[in-house]
């Protein structure tokens, strides 16, 4: 993955929730609803990787729902 790949999913997410700041979805469900993609969407392996590096940042957080993982900006 690319730096400008990633900052480009990071940015989607913050502008997203930006918008929507009650949001809440999947890894599925951000990928395929809050992102904007200009060609092929990155896989979702890669997705879940910057969720991660988001939550470790203070940025998001996630909790178990049903035996999902949900997402959400950090309160």
């Amino acid at each position: 993955m690319q730096a400008r790949d990633q900052e480009f999913v990071m940015n989607s997410i913050r502008s997203y929730l930006q918008a929507r700041p009650q949001s809440a979805d999947t890894a599925e469900g951000i990928q395929h609803f809050w992102i904007r993609w200009p060609g092929d969407a990155l896989p979702l392996s890669v997705i879940s990787d910057i969720l991660e590096h988001m939550r470790n940042a203070g940025e998001l957080e996630s909790v178990n729902v049903g035996g999902r993982t949900i997402w959400r900006a950090a309160c």
